[in-house]
């Protein structure tokens, strides 16, 4: 069947790309963490910074990782590709199994899968934890494709425990996979979340199911408090930082998410089947997270927005083969179809990740998004655990190494003293910064190496290697 086939080339096609393994986005921090934890699993750090502070990137995912790198001696990019390849089975056969608890129809979950990774918009939109194929190919290998794969089995024995006489043992499970969703990451935890109650709302559970669900939702808030590496409870004071971040994805709604317009007129004919449809009340949990957050300034609330697209691309999917008349299901996939063709076009550079750009025709090729070159051309001379001074964008990429830098190229809500090294980072760079200023900074950091522009020599610091773009790798002279 053409749904089937279309489905196996997507898979193929991103089993491609793990073997390339583009870098883009918050592949360093990742790669960085993994760092941390093969060197210690107890006491890891600051994953960016030589500093002792806890981090949420240390989740269980991420130490299964650190035990493989440690214990195999793989290097971090290598199993990063591991987690890619774990991650992506999780998803594929996730959505399989939550789909087949939505409709018997054997073409559903190929359908489901195509939707959510086509089914999105004109305007090209990349972000962690949102399924479209550009993406998936860019973050596959990141914590939270890991725990997309776990929310779908998650909703699919959820949906199956309200339905089911579900043993206590079944919902206590069920307790455990919400905490370790939520731990590996954060954002796609609160999308589970949203599923989940929906699911239940839904359903109506009969008076004896109720306890069982309680203690399933006390043992999952017990093992979210007491998790070792960072204070679960604590991230929902975060900062500014995190909501200027976020405040992109209030943008360009109709060019990036259009086409899932198509979902939602989907979702209004599920509801005028059945008022209590569990895609219908997941589609308006989402929408009303989503939008509280862009009316209170609480843009980090946008995480959410899957919430609010999976339902509507499923429901788009399952309209296709819907039970009804056969003329009606034959227009909605045609319709279908072409929405899915115009999602597919505006991905299509997705293929220079496996190809590269010279191999693409020219229209292709101008959908195509250049990855990062990386800081690999660094390690002949920085050791594990030296201190870099660079700006942000190197500072995204250098810890992967082993290195650290004097400031975190990404928010971290619980390294107090950031700010004060990001002022550090910019006073060092500027121009009108005397010397001896420069030189403290060094210091005070421990700085053993400057990534920066030609014409630093002079200044405390010797040339040793040229990088890409011009980059200068120097070591500080004392």
């Amino acid at each position: 069947m053409l749904p089937h086939a279309a489905a196996a080339l997507v898979v193929v096609l991103l089993l491609l790309v793990i073997v390339r393994l583009p870098w883009a986005g918050d592949l360093g921090m990742h790669a960085a963490t993994v760092q941390r934890l093969r060197h210690s699993l107890l006491h890891p750090g600051n994953p960016l910074v030589d500093a002792d502070t806890p981090s949420p990137y240390y989740s269980p995912w991420m130490l299964v990782l650190g035990v493989i790198a440690k214990v195999t001696g793989l290097s971090v990019f290598v199993v990063l590709r591991i987690a890619a390849l774990a991650g992506l089975a999780l998803l594929v056969t996730g959505v399989w199994r939550y789909v087949r608890t939505l409709s018997p129809h054997r073409a559903a979950p190929a359908l489901a899968l195509l939707s959510l990774v086509f089914l999105w918009g004109p305007l090209l939109f990349n972000w962690s934890g949102f399924l479209g194929l550009n993406s998936l190919a860019l973050t596959v290998s990141y914590p939270s494709v890991f725990a997309l794969g776990l929310t779908f089995r998650f909703w699919a024995w959820l949906t199956r425990a309200t339905r089911e006489e579900a043993t206590w043992g079944r919902w206590l499970g069920l307790g455990v996979l919400w905490a370790l969703i939520l731990l590996c990451h954060q954002f796609t935890g609160v999308v589970a979340s949203l599923g989940a109650l929906a699911t239940v709302i839904a359903a109506r559970p009969a008076r004896p199911v109720l306890p069982r669900l309680a203690a399933s939702s006390a043992l999952g808030m017990l093992l979210l408090w007491l998790w070792p590496y960072y204070d679960f409870f604590s991230l929902f004071s975060a900062g500014a930082d995190l909501e200027a971040i976020h405040r992109p994805l209030y943008e360009h709604l109709a060019a990036r998410f259009g086409l899932v317009l198509l979902g939602v007129a989907a979702l209004v004919l599920r509801v005028r089947r059945d008022r209590w449809d569990p895609l219908a009340l997941f589609f308006v949990l989402g929408a009303l997270v989503f939008a509280a957050g862009g009316l209170t300034g609480h843009y980090s609330w946008g995480r959410a927005l899957p919430a609010a697209l999976i339902p509507a691309q499923l429901a788009a999917a399952l309209e296709a083969v819907a039970p009804g008349r056969r003329a009606v299901r034959a227009g909605w996939a045609c319709v279908l179809g072409a929405a899915l063709a115009v999602g597919a076009w505006t991905q299509a550079g997705t293929l220079g990740y496996v190809t590269g750009k010279s191999a693409l025709p020219s229209v292709v090729a101008a959908k195509y998004h250049t990855p990062w070159v990386g800081y690999h051309w660094i390690t002949p001379w920085v050791k594990y655990g030296d201190v870099v001074m660079a700006r942000r964008s190197p500072a995204r990429q250098i810890p992967a190494y082993g290195p650290y830098t004097v400031a975190p190229g990404y928010p971290d809500v619980f390294l107090r003293d950031a700010a004060r090294r990001e002022a550090a980072v910019e006073r060092y760079f500027a121009a009108g910064t005397s010397a001896s200023d420069r030189a403290g900074i060094l210091r005070e950091y421990d700085v053993k190496w400057v990534v920066g522009p030609e014409g630093m020599t002079g200044r405390g610091l010797r040339k040793v290697t040229v990088g890409p773009e011009g980059q200068v790798l120097y070591r500080v002279v004392r």
